[in-house]
C-alpha cells in the first residue's frame, strides 16, 4: 500500500494528462486542487525544526504539501 506522499491525488485519467505526473521528478503544485490532502492525518506545520529537518527524505514526496506536512515531515522516509 503507498504512502500517502507518494500518492498525487487525482485519479488515472488525469495523471495521464497532468504535464506534472509525466515527469516523474516533478511535484504536484500546492495550487493543483488535487494535491491537497484532507487526511485526518494531514497539518501544515512552520515548526522550523520540521521543516529544515535536514534528515527527512523530500524526494519521496509527489506533492509539494508534503514538504510542510508535520505528518510527512515526522513520518516519512530518512536520508541515509
Amino acid at each position: 500500500m503507498a504512502k500517502c506522499w507518494e500518492l498525487r491525488g487525482c485519479d488515472a485519467e488525469m495523471e495521464a494528462d497532468c504535464v506534472h505526473a509525466e515527469t516523474p521528478d516533478e511535484r504536484c503544485p500546492s495550487r493543483c486542487s488535487f494535491s491537497q490532502c484532507y487526511r485526518a492525518t494531514a497539518g501544515v506545520t512552520s515548526d522550523p525544526a520540521l521543516v529544515f529537518d535536514p534528515t527527512v527524505e523530500r524526494t519521496a514526496a509527489v506533492r509539494e504539501v508534503c514538504l510542510y506536512c508535520a505528518f510527512f515531515l515526522t513520518n516519512g522516509p530518512r536520508v541515509s
